[in-house]
């Protein structure tokens, strides 16, 4: 019996075709070019991580883990983020190094979807860790950078959505005092933006009604900088209102970056990485319906691997960013040589010619195109060297 061919492909992974690789790998070269111009250097960490270190530190769930088992019984896992592992070598092979440190990457992480729903398994991430610096200059260096980023990319039309976890978990802690299942719950109807059932669990909350009229309010905290004064009013302790003064103080630094048009506050962002400690942000572009990026300060994660260092950084979903960008264009700059039995050795030379001078250069016999005028609209230029060709086509 035949074993019957199959096409289908794991959950969550998907084929990237040379149209979209070749954007993607535009993109990827525009992102890093940003982000070495703000003295980054770029490094890359293993595939799989051992689960008792990076696995067990990451915000990810551990059903969305892909793990599987070394030789010696040890329970390996795909890397889930970039965040976790650039912490375990900043903690062991930079601990020497002179802070802050400066680092990017680039490259896949993997987790794992139980049902499908158009979300993917794989996905590449672009992005920054800024190591031992504890100050809003950082913060603010790291939302700079990443506009910047963006900008250079080509993509104008995005927000970046800027809160802060110390004020919502402070405010809900004075409200609702050391109820953890509740705080819990209400944070979760945030983090996924259900504020239809974030307004209904209040309502049905055993508190008294002054209590609830400030955990309502708490959902108009979203806005410019005009948010500042009444986030203040609703501030419930000294947390909440040191919470406010580091907004402040990072929106001031970039209006200096000048990229405060692209800023929006939300003091009801609730990120699913449990390790953010500060400012966080999320980054969103029009019609792609999902996060375009995301990032924030995590204090606590780096003495996880018994470094004492704070940090702050972004990752950029380079898949959503190219399909943010939206490029129909199909012309990947290849210039074709087309070339028959006389022409051949003619056609070698031009393609040489072209090759050295840094051109992608495609050389075709004539016999194999099937069809000459579609093969011709897929390349920016062609060069007909067949007989009765002779024509130069851009």
């Amino acid at each position: 019996m035949v074993k019957r061919l199959m096409f289908e492909k794991p959950l969550g992974m998907r084929d990237t075709l040379p149209f979209f690789y070749n954007q993607k790998s535009k993109a990827r070269q525009q992102l890093s070019n940003a982000i070495l111009s703000f003295g980054y250097s770029f490094m890359d960490t293993p595939i799989m991580e051992y689960h008792e270190t990076v696995g067990k530190v990451s915000a990810t769930l551990d059903q969305q883990l892909f793990k599987l088992l070394d030789q010696q019984g040890h329970t390996l896992v795909l890397r889930p983020d970039m965040t976790a592992p650039i912490a375990r070598v900043a903690a062991s092979q930079l601990k020497d190094a002179e802070f802050p440190l400066r680092l990017a990457y680039e490259g896949p992480v993997f987790r794992a979807q139980q049902t499908e729903g158009g979300k993917p398994a794989q996905f590449e991430q672009v992005g920054t860790e800024l190591i031992g610096d504890h100050s809003s200059y950082g913060d603010a260096e790291v939302i700079a950078l990443l506009v910047e980023s963006l900008k250079q990319t080509g993509l104008d039309d995005f927000v970046i959505t800027v809160g802060h976890i110390g004020y919502v978990k402070a405010f809900f802690t004075d409200l609702l005092g050391d109820d953890e299942d509740t705080i819990e719950y209400l944070l979760n109807y945030l983090y996924r933006k259900n504020y239809v059932g974030y307004r209904e669990a209040v309502k049905e909350l055993s508190v008294p009604n002054d209590k609830k009229d400030a955990l309502l309010q708490l959902l108009a905290l979203k806005g410019g900088e005009e948010i500042f004064e009444s986030s203040r009013s609703l501030a419930r302790n000294q947390a909440c209102m040191q919470a406010v003064n580091e907004l402040k103080q990072l929106y001031r630094l970039l209006e200096q970056y000048e990229v405060e048009k692209y800023i929006h506050f939300d003091l009801n962002l609730i990120s699913h990485m449990d390790y953010y400690t500060g400012i966080l942000f999320e980054g969103y572009a029009p019609n792609l319906g999902a996060l375009l990026c995301n990032g924030g300060r995590y204090d606590t994660l780096l003495p996880s691997f018994q470094l004492s260092a704070s940090a702050t950084g972004f990752a950029i979903h380079l898949e959503r960013l190219v399909e943010a960008l939206n490029e129909q264009e199909s012309d990947d700059g290849r210039i074709g040589v087309i070339v028959d039995d006389d022409s051949y050795g003619k056609g070698l030379k031009e393609a040489k010619h072209y090759r050295e001078a840094g051109q992608a250069v495609l050389l075709q016999h004539v016999d194999q195109i099937p069809d000459l005028q579609a093969f011709k609209a897929e390349l920016s230029e062609t060069i007909d060297l067949t007989k009765g060709g002779g024509e130069r086509d851009e």
